[in-house]
C-alpha cells in the first residue's frame, strides 16, 4: 500500500482480547450501548458478514451511511468506504476494524498523479469509481459504483467527452457498452486481475451445466467468457432469480456467502486465480477485518476515520450526484 495506516499498539492488539470474551454478545452490547451500527461488505469474511446489521456493495453501503439514524457506524470493508461514509455523515464517528484495509485499486491512482492527468483532457467530464481515496473523488465531478456505473454514463450528454478513473478493466467495459468517448486511467484490482481463464476453462469442462458469472473489474477474455457479467449485488441477484442450479463465480469468494445463504440448494464455485495453490481469490485488504477487531474498535471507539472539512465539501459533490442520479434511475 502506498500509506501506512499502522495502528496496532499494545492497548489496541487483538492478543489482547481474553479468550473469555464472547464477542458476539459483547458487540451486541456495544451495539446498543453506543447505538452504533456495523455495516459490512459483500467481500467481508462469514462471522463479520453474520453479525453486520446491513451487508451490501458500494452504492448500497452509501446509501445506507446517507440515511442512518446511529450516532457510529463501524464500516467493515476497505479504508475508502469508510472514508465515503465519513464523507456523507459528518456529524458521525466513523470507525474502520483495521486501518491497514486499504485497496489495490484505490491506490493504483495516487491524487497528485491524477490530477496531472486531469489536466491533459480539460474538456472533459471527469467520472471516477468509487474504489479511490476523498482527495480523487473531490478531483471528481461524479462517483460511480459498478451498480450505476452504466446508467450514469449513459445520463451523459453523448457529445461531451468523459475521463474515467481508476479501474482500466470496468472502464473499458463501459466503453464498449455505452459507446461513448472516454480516456480511461490505467489502475486495476489485484483481486480481479488475478483470475486464471486457463483453470476456469477447465472448471467449465469439469462442469458444463455451470453459468460462469463476472464482476466487470475482471480483464476483457474473462468477461468475454462469461455468461452474466454485473456489480456484486447483481450477481447475487442473479444466482438467486436464474433457474440454472449451479455457477462459477469470478468475484472475490466473500460473495459466495451471500449466495448459499439466499440458495442453498445451488452449487457455487468459486473462479480460481493464477495461483496453483489456491482454489479461490480472496482480497487480502478485505480479509484483515476480524470479529476481534470489531470488539477493539467498537470498545475504543478507534481506529476513527477522520476528513478534513474543506475536502469532504470537495468529495461530497460527485457523491451526493451520484446518489441523486442513481435515485431519478432507480437503480
Amino acid at each position: 500500500m502506498n500509506i501506512n495506516r499502522e495502528w496496532i499498539t499494545a492497548g489496541y492488539s487483538t492478543a489482547a482480547v481474553p479468550e473469555r470474551v464472547d464477542l458476539l454478545s459483547e458487540i451486541a452490547r456495544l451495539k446498543k450501548e453506543k447505538n452504533a451500527i456495523i455495516m459490512a461488505h459483500y467481500y467481508q469474511i462469514n462471522d463479520i458478514q453474520n453479525i453486520a446489521d446491513f451487508v451490501g456493495d458500494s452504492l448500497a453501503l452509501a446509501q445506507q451511511a446517507a440515511k442512518t439514524n446511529a450516532d457510529i457506524i463501524l464500516l467493515a470493508g476497505v479504508y475508502f468506504m469508510g472514508e465515503t461514509a465519513k464523507i456523507l455523515c459528518p456529524d458521525k464517528k466513523v470507525l474502520v476494524p483495521d486501518l491497514n484495509a486499504g485497496c489495490s485499486l484505490a491506490d493504483s491512482c495516487p491524487a497528485d498523479d491524477f490530477f496531472e492527468f486531469k489536466k491533459k483532457y480539460p474538456n472533459h467530464i471527469v467520472v471516477t469509481y468509487v474504489n479511490t481515496t476523498a482527495e480523487v473523488k473531490a478531483l471528481s465531478d461524479i462517483v460511480v459504483t459498478s451498480t450505476n456505473a452504466v446508467g450514469i454514463i449513459n445520463s451523459i450528454p453523448k457529445d461531451q467527452p468523459i475521463l474515467f478513473g481508476p479501474d482500466r478493466n470496468l472502464g473499458n467495459y463501459l466503453k464498449s457498452l455505452t459507446g461513448r468517448d472516454m480516456v480511461i486511467w490505467d489502475g486495476a484490482c489485484h483481486v480481479h486481475e488475478q483470475f486464471s481463464i486457463e483453470r476456469i476453462v477447465a472448471l467449465k469442462k469439469e462442469n458444463p451445466d455451470a453459468k460462469i458469472i463476472a464482476h466487470p473489474e475482471c480483464k476483457k477474455p474473462l468477461l468475454v467468457l462469461a455468461d452474466f457479467i454485473g456489480s456484486t449485488s447483481a450477481l447475487l441477484k442473479y444466482t438467486i432469480e436464474s433457474e440454472d442450479k449451479k455457477f462459477i463465480v469470478a468475484t472475490e469468494s466473500g460473495i459466495l456467502h451471500q449466495m448459499i445463504k439466499a440458495s442453498p440448494e445451488k452449487t457455487f464455485i468459486p473462479a480460481p486465480p493464477s495461483d496453483a495453490t489456491c482454489g479461490c481469490n480472496d482480497c487480502e485488504f478485505m480479509k484483515l477485518n476480524t470479529l476481534k477487531k470489531v470488539y477493539l474498535a467498537l470498545k475504543h471507539e478507534f481506529p476513527e476515520v477522520l476528513v478534513d472539512e474543506e475536502l469532504r465539501l470537495k468529495a461530497l459533490k460527485p457523491i451526493e450526484k451520484m446518489l441523486d442520479i442513481s435515485s431519478l434511475l432507480k437503480l
